[in-house]
């Protein structure tokens, strides 16, 4: 039976599909509401499909599916396969790192402690935190308020009346209470405990709120030294959980979820609110292999976090709704107040992980760091090429003297110092940056054609706004060769993105690379210029002061510098030590000036 035809016996009923190779191998894992109808587009119009997806296509030799109950059923049941198969054309987990959890162990006497591996042993697991400093921080809260043991004997009730065990350090030094030698029950003991599970699954303001009652209690019975106790640990955990209570967040329970996309790169955020406290957060990073909907890369992203959290929350707060409905959950898209604050909160950590991903990968990974910029700078200026070649142009005057101009040029987003060129503005009299930005585009690109024609740059920059620009683009056009380049302006002062025939700037994101390569291109350039400006400047007022008297020409003004070591030091010497090298009668005239 061939591919389509069983794809005609799919059922119309929620599930999960499996595409196979010729070799046997699973390449695709997708979950559907409607199996048949799900499957059936990728065989359609194939024509519709991106190119990725158009290969994937073609190498399907079998398809496979389960049915389930339900959609949430399918979602999970394709992130265990996903994970169980790793499928090449499957969304990518970007994530190798083994998060911490806080373990709380099952024996007499439990420890609370640090680790990385989750067992099936009867123990209590807590995170996983995204964040080790964070674990550490409330371990260490946890010892300074609950003096519980850190040793790993095995204490029993034998083991404590045949005084088997000698007291440690942290006995002496009040960190542990004596498990081990009897000095506090094994019921007071586990009270601590149950207040620690209770603050690591969110419950702050119970807690907070029993501390009080018992400080009030104490306070109307006289018992001074209990309410005073009962005040510094209610002082504590408001003092601790101060950064992470959200209180115009109430007493609810939430979940918020948040992505940032950049090209076939999705980098979300997750935290869980649980009375009105971030008990968690956590950062995922995802690599979508063929062309995916935010919806899907959304729902992915869900399901992995339930499969590492645990049961989600009954309400989730998202950017967008996901492409599946989950039984006994609500989507909410806040438009205001407290879950739109959560939600800006969870975006604002989405976009700082996709931030340090790329200032990571610009250090491990340069090659690819400088990819991905060409390819953010591509999409956000609408380009069919990737922009490996940029020149960028910039005027440089003072009060129309000495007018000159700078090219500087970027190879794969770095600068290509060798190509760098520099101009002297000669058509143009007096301080005119549009004529003279039109003379200089026009003499480097009619060189270049005549010279190098396969070397045409893919974008080219203007340092300037709309002027600079449309005279920039008029030289290109005469050329002809306005079809072979993206030309666009960049405006200092609001760093906005001016383009040919677009009345409407294009403002980029503050924190994108792509805007961070066009202004190190157009700072480049300035500096270029400016350099080249102030050399010829130099030269020039040297040239009016020496050059203007009769009988000083360029080698008597050279001797003379070379001599001094600069203007104002032939001026200030004297008339005889000058006399020694030009003679008196030049002399004389010099220091007449």
């Amino acid at each position: 039976m061939t591919v389509k035809e069983k794809i005609e016996l799919l059922p119309h009923s929620p599930g999960v599909y499996r595409y196979y190779d010729s070799q046997g191998t699973v390449i695709y894992v997708g979950k559907a509401k409607d199996l048949y109808k799900r499957v059936h587009q990728y065989f359609v119009d194939p024509d519709r499909l991106n190119v990725k997806t158009r290969i994937l296509v073609s190498r399907i030799a079998d398809v496979q599916y389960s049915v389930v109950d339900s959609e949430s059923d399918a979602l999970l049941l394709e992130n265990n396969l996903i994970k169980q198969y790793k499928p090449r054309y499957n969304i990518l987990l970007k994530d190798s790192k083994t998060y911490p959890w806080i373990c709380v162990t099952s024996e007499p006497f439990p420890r609370v402690f640090l680790t990385r591996r989750v067992e099936k042993n009867g123990s209590r697991y807590f995170g996983p935190y995204s964040s080790v400093l964070h674990a550490r921080s409330l371990l260490e809260f946890f010892g300074r308020n609950w003096p519980l043991r850190s040793c790993r004997l095995k204490i029993d009730s034998d083991s404590i009346l045949r005084g088997k065990y000698r007291p440690c350090l942290d006995y002496h030094i009040g960190r542990c209470r004596g498990c081990c030698i009897g000095k506090i029950s094994e019921q007071e003991y586990d009270s601590w405990i149950e207040e620690i599970v209770h603050l690591l699954k969110g419950g702050v303001s119970e807690i907070i709120a029993k501390y009080k009652a018992a400080m009030l209690e104490a306070s109307e019975a006289l018992d001074f030294e209990t309410a005073q106790f009962c005040k510094q640990r209610m002082e504590a955990l408001q003092k601790h959980y101060a950064k992470s209570i959200i209180t115009s967040a109430g007493e609810r329970d939430l979940d918020v979820f948040s992505l940032v996309f950049d090209g076939s790169d999705a980098f979300g955020n997750f935290l869980r609110v649980r009375g009105g406290a971030i008990v968690q957060s956590l950062n995922l990073g995802f690599k979508m292999q063929i062309e995916e909907e935010p919806a899907a890369v959304l729902s992915s992203f869900i399901a992995e976090i339930e499969s590492k959290f645990g049961e989600l929350s009954s309400e989730i707060v998202v950017p967008f709704l996901p492409d599946v409905e989950l039984e006994g959950v609500s989507f909410t898209i806040p438009a205001r107040g407290d879950k739109l604050s959560l939600l800006e909160l969870s975006a604002k950590n989405a976009k700082e992980f996709h931030f340090n991903t790329l200032k990571q990968r610009e250090h491990t990974d340069p090659d690819a760091f400088r990819q991905g910029v060409m390819e953010e700078l591509r999409k956000a200026l609408g380009m069919k090429e990737l922009p490996r070649h940029i020149e960028c142009f910039d005027n440089s005057n003072l009060q129309g003297t000495n007018p000159v101009a700078s090219c500087v040029v970027f190879r794969d987003a770095e600068p290509s110092k060798k190509d760098y060129r520099r101009f002297k503005v000669k058509t143009v009299i007096g301080a005119n940056d549009y004529a003279s930005m039109k003379e200089i585009v026009n003499r480097r690109y009619s060189r270049m054609l005549d010279e190098a024609p396969d070397d045409l740059p893919q974008l080219v920059v203007i340092d300037g706004g709309a002027g600079q620009l449309n005279f920039a683009w008029q030289a290109i056009c005469e050329l002809g060769i306005q079809d072979k380049m993206t030309v666009v302006g960049l405006a200092k002062r609001l760093e906005e993105v001016i383009q040919v025939g677009d009345p409407y700037p294009l403002f980029l994101d503050r924190n994108s690379q792509a805007l961070k390569l066009l202004q190190r291109a157009r700072d480049e350039a300035h500096r270029f210029g400016i350099t080249f400006h102030r050399s010829l400047r130099s030269k020039a007022a040297v040239h009016s002061t020496l050059r203007d008297i009769p009988g000083v020409g360029p080698r008597t003004e050279e001797r003379l510098l070379l001599h001094f070591g600069s203007l104002a030091r032939v001026m200030a010497a004297p008339e005889e030590d000058i006399a020694a090298l030009v003679g008196p009668k030049l002399a004389a005239s010099i220091k007449g000036l």
